[in-house]
């Protein structure tokens, strides 16, 4: 192999990874943003709120509120986020636990990730089951490939028999 083999599958290998990265992305719904710092150029540095359904159990709902910068760099996706963050998790239909759930042999589970920063930082939910209490434990935190945050947020649904309301029984209506 001669060297422009080797730096041209370097880049492609460059190229490919950063494909990967940039593709990944969460399935959350915004439900909006407040502005938190004015920028002259670019996008403000804001707080946004999403809301992801856990894929495995679809009875739980998560909104997650984050740090967004903005700028010229935040308008290019090459900002990184500070790692602030905060969740809350609630019970919105019947929870049904699968065995390898309950038996807490997927505690610890990544149930949500988004990317903040270019390449090496992402934000992660992950979830535990608490079994003598019958409740979810949904943890977030920031991590990097070198160094990640302490910074962390948690959430408990406690799961509850869920019953669908019947519709109230309408009067006859009486002719005229």
């Amino acid at each position: 192999m001669n060297s422009s083999t080797l730096v041209h599958g370097a880049r492609c290998g460059l190229i490919t990874l950063i494909a990967m990265v940039l593709a990944q992305s969460a399935a959350a719904d915004i439900i909006g943003s407040v502005g938190t710092k004015f920028k002259f150029m670019g996008p403000n540095d804001k707080i946004v709120v999403e809301v992801f359904l856990d894929e495995d159990l679809p009875g739980v709902a998560c909104y997650l509120s984050r740090a967004k910068t903005g700028g010229i760099s935040g308008a290019v996706g090459v900002a990184e986020d500070t790692s602030d963050a905060d969740i809350e998790c609630t019970q919105i239909g019947p929870i049904t636990l699968p065995e390898d759930i309950r038996s807490g042999k997927r505690n610890g589970e990544e149930v949500f990730k988004k990317r903040t920063s270019l390449l090496f930082k992402t934000l992660q939910v992950v979830r535990f089951y608490d079994a003598p209490r019958n409740v979810l434990v949904y943890l977030t935190y920031s991590d990097r490939i070198i160094e990640g945050s302490p910074k962390n947020s948690v959430t408990v649904v406690a799961i509850a028999p869920w019953q669908t309301p019947t519709p109230a029984p309408t009067a006859p209506q009486s002719a005229k």
